[in-house]
């Protein structure tokens, strides 16, 4: 569907958004709720409606900062994973401020997921325990564990796909008809540090997005067969830069200089199956996967979010989380500092920390291009 806003106007600011960094935004399957968790160690919800007019709804808390959410199917119940050590759900039809620990690891919670496993609905988590987990909410313990290589850094799951990716830069694939077993573990195509991965709504394929400005598209089971060689398998560059030569003060730079930046976030649309990706250089671009097309850019200064093209460039804040509502006419998406530049990259003070922008998706942005 595409956006009741009518007609096309700037993106429209949340209201009263965290003053610390945001870790990531979800809006519920299928209420017009929005769910952004902060290292301030919070939750919060907010009301949405269809012209992007936004309301703080509730707030729950953890005990350290809060990574990642995840919420039920039928939008009635908000998984929260923190660095607490613990995931805690949050009853979103009693409202209030009191949430219920269901899950925990030895060590900081990533990731978190709500999905179907063998016609029942189970919680997976995974942390720096290097532990996959899965719960039923019926039952105080998990109902199974999966030792990883190393520490998980991204968790996706869609149909019976799930993939998580660990620090070591390993991607472990599970088929959920047997969750208890890796599937296939591969060494990301990638050269550098994963920041993300998501699985197409299809789970058929997943998206792997690094530090370097660069995606992969992997289908499981095609992994071994080179694009050469007949496979689907493919890479591309984004969020990337060139330097004219000589334009920066101090070191001239060299022909082929590029400014290099993460990609933070992969979003689907969950009917077109395109997706977008938002990084550390505060743009976002959409994209066909499919067809390995570009539809439609976002650039920093089109976000109002700083101006590459200045000399020297002017860096606004990273995209850090991006999520599309239950009608797919609004997209949210999160700016704030990922410290990829550590302590010295904080914001200067009087400066927003966090802005989360409602914006009305438009038909260029998310449907696939005919084919010729």
């Amino acid at each position: 569907m595409l956006s009741s806003f009518r007609p096309a106007q700037k993106d429209i600011e949340l209201v009263q958004p965290p003053t610390d960094s945001v870790s990531d935004i979800e809006f519920a399957p299928t209420q017009p709720i929005l769910a952004v968790a902060s290292w301030d160690n919070n939750v919060r919800l907010y009301n949405v409606d269809s012209s992007g007019q936004s309301q703080p709804r509730a707030m729950y808390s953890h005990e350290g900062p809060v990574l990642d959410l995840a919420w039920s199917s039928d939008s009635s119940r908000l998984f929260s994973a923190g660095c607490d050590n613990a995931v805690r759900m949050y009853d979103v039809q009693a409202g209030g401020t009191n949430s219920q620990q269901v899950a925990a690891h030895d060590a900081p919670v990533k990731c978190v997921e709500f999905t179907e496993v063998n016609g029942t609905q189970v919680l997976v988590t995974a942390g720096w325990d290097k532990k996959l987990k899965y719960w039923d909410m019926r039952t105080p313990n998990p109902i199974g564990q999966v030792d990883l290589s190393e520490r998980a850094y991204s968790m996706s799951t869609a149909q019976k796909l799930l993939v998580v990716a660990t620090a070591d830069r390993k991607i472990d694939i599970f088929n959920l008809d047997n969750p208890m077993v890796k599937y296939k573990t591969i060494e990301s195509p990638l050269k550098w540090q994963t920041r993300v991965v998501s699985c197409f709504p299809t789970g058929d394929a997943y998206a792997i997005g690094s530090i370097e400005g660069r995606v992969a598209i992997q289908y499981p089971g095609d992994e071994d067969k080179p694009g050469a060689a007949g496979g689907k398998n493919y890479s591309f560059k984004c969020h990337r830069y060139d330097v004219p030569t000589g334009s920066m003060p101090g070191t001239p730079a060299q022909t082929g200089s590029q400014h290099v930046f993460g990609v933070n976030e992969i979003a689907f649309h969950k009917t077109e199956g395109t997706f977008c990706t938002g990084g550390s250089d505060g743009s976002i671009t959409f994209w066909d996967g499919v067809a390995r097309t570009k539809l439609k850019a976002l650039a920093a200064k089109d976000l109002n979010n700083g101006n590459p093209d200045a000399r020297p460039p002017q860096w606004g804040l990273p995209v850090v989380s991006c999520s599309f509502n239950h009608t797919l006419e609004i997209f949210a998406y999160a700016l704030s500092y990922d410290w990829y530049k550590g302590h010295s990259g904080v914001p200067p003070a009087g400066q927003p920390a966090t802005r989360i922008m409602l914006h009305a998706v438009n038909k260029e942005e998310v449907q696939r291009k005919p084919k010729k």
